[in-house]
Order: structure tokens, then C-alpha cells, then sequence
């Protein structure tokens, strides 16, 4: 009975996940939608085409990918070295730092917002996407170095010593033995940056001041507008990019152990 309680268990969970989206499908391709009906009596994509060829959506769109991959780009760079000294440098307080780190995410996010937009505005980043990339550096940081220390915990060096003694240059010991054995770890923490990155509302708004529009500023103001159709369109569009990161990234994931395998053996 174990595989009956484990198909029920991910019936239950994919009921869960796609439910709200089966609902904004509804909602984005109907027509004339009044209650007490059921359904829809009409079905049209014709508000979903309007909302996704709009020049506001497209914008919008990139913006924030660009602003996503380049929050995941940073996070890598800062929160690699970070992890590695904590796990692997036997740095005292250990525990402390982990806990200071966590600190901004207790934090308000308006407080964090408003105290950065007049830093912000001070230096010229207000309004521009690195500004925008930075301050969601705020709370993507502690989950990215949070990620890399489990990766770094697993981890053995001692791979890096032998290729060391073995007369390889620190760039081919990254290339050939760091790089392999960490990809998986880098490639979650660039996706949980990403995602986290990418629907992010408060702190774009302060820092963007209303002149960079991402897709989740976007979508918060056709949501006044009472008109469900094109709210659900929008939501549509905010969560597609998502869906795809994250289906490319399972698929990548489930092959990376024997990847890594076969680049160490070359």
C-alpha cells in the first residue's frame, strides 16, 4: 500500500500547486464570467494576447529577468566565499554569524526599504535596476549562504589538496574538481535567488520610486482596477518565467550526479 499512499500523497500536492493556477486560467480566458454560473459561457485568449503584446508587459518582463539574474549572479559571488569561510575556515561562532545573518529577513521590509532608498538616493542608484538588484541582495544573501553552507558541509577539500600535489594550477583544480562537485548546491542557490529575486514588490518599489517597473509592481496596480480577467492575465505572465526556471532546473539536477562523475573522470 505504500505506492497507493504515495500516489495520493502527490495527487494531494500537485492538486495543491496547480489549483490556484486552474483558477487564474479560468479567470484569464473567459468572457461575460457572472455569478451564479459555473463556468464561463464564453472563452476567448483575447485578454491573456492583449496583456502579454502590451509595451507596459514587455517591459516589465525584462526588467525583472534582468534584475533576477543579476540578483542570482551576486549572490553567488558574495555568498560563496562567505559559505566556504564558515564551513570550511573554522571560523569561532559559527552559529552567531549563521544568526546575524538572518537578521535582515526579521527585519520589516519597509524599514529596510525606506532606510536604503535615501542611501540609495544619496549614491544614484534610486530608480536604476543594479539599485533595484542590490536592495534584493537584502533578503536573498542569508538564504544563498544559508544554501552554500549545507553544499560546503558536505563537502571534502582534500579533493583539492591531491590535485593540488598533483601539480594542477588553482584554476584547474576550480574547473576540474571545485566546479563538478558544486554545480548542483550553485544551481539551487542561483534558483532560490532567483525566484526570490523575482517576486519581490516592497523593496522595488522604494528603491524603484516608480520609474523601474517590474512585473510584480506591474501586476499590484491592475489589481485596484477590479477588472479579475486582466489581473489574472498579468498573473499569468508573473508566473509562467517561473514555472519554466524551475522545470529546466529539476531536469538539469536530476543528471548532475553523473555529470559531475564524468567530469571528474576526464
Amino acid at each position: 500500500m505504500s505506492w497507493l499512499r504515495r500516489t495520493v500523497i502527490w495527487l494531494a500536492l500537485g492538486a495543491g500547486l496547480l489549483a490556484p493556477i486552474a483558477v487564474l486560467g479560468v479567470y484569464a480566458f473567459s468572457q461575460r464570467w457572472f455569478y451564479p454560473a459555473l463556468l464561463p459561457p464564453e472563452w476567448t485568449a483575447s485578454t491573456f494576447v492583449r496583456q502579454l503584446t502590451r509595451p507596459e508587459t514587455g517591459t516589465a518582463l525584462l526588467n525583472s529577468s534582468l534584475i533576477a539574474l543579476l540578483v542570482s549572479l551576486l549572490a553567488l559571488l558574495v555568498g560563496y566565499p562567505a559559505a566556504r569561510a564558515l564551513e570550511l575556515g573554522q571560523l569561532p561562532a559559527k552559529g552567531l554569524i549563521y544568526a546575524l545573518l538572518f537578521v535582515p529577513t526579521v527585519v520589516p521590509t519597509v524599514a529596510t526599504g525606506i532606510g536604503l532608498n535615501i542611501l540609495f538616493l544619496r549614491l544614484g542608484l534610486a530608480g536604476t535596476r543594479l539599485g533595484v538588484a542590490l536592495v534584493h541582495l537584502v533578503p536573498v544573501l542569508p538564504y544563498a549562504v544559508f544554501t552554500l553552507g549545507g553544499v560546503f558541509a558536505a563537502y571534502d577539500p582534500t579533493y583539492e589538496a591531491q590535485a593540488r600535489v598533483l601539480g594542477a594550477s588553482r584554476w584547474m583544480i576550480w574547473r576540474r574538481v571545485t566546479l563538478p562537485l558544486l554545480l548542483p548546491g550553485l544551481v539551487v542557490t542561483a534558483l532560490f535567488a532567483f525566484l526570490i529575486s523575482w517576486s519581490q514588490y516592497v523593496l522595488t518599489f522604494l528603491i524603484g520610486g516608480g520609474q523601474l517597473v517590474t512585473l510584480p509592481t506591474l501586476l499590484f496596480t491592475t489589481v485596484p482596477g477590479g477588472n479579475q480577467a486582466t489581473t489574472a492575465a498579468l498573473a499569468l505572465v508573473f508566473v509562467a518565467p517561473l514555472f519554466v526556471v524551475i522545470a529546466l532546473t529539476a531536469r538539469y539536477l536530476a543528471g548532475s550526479r553523473v555529470r559531475g562523475g564524468e567530469l571528474l573522470l576526464q
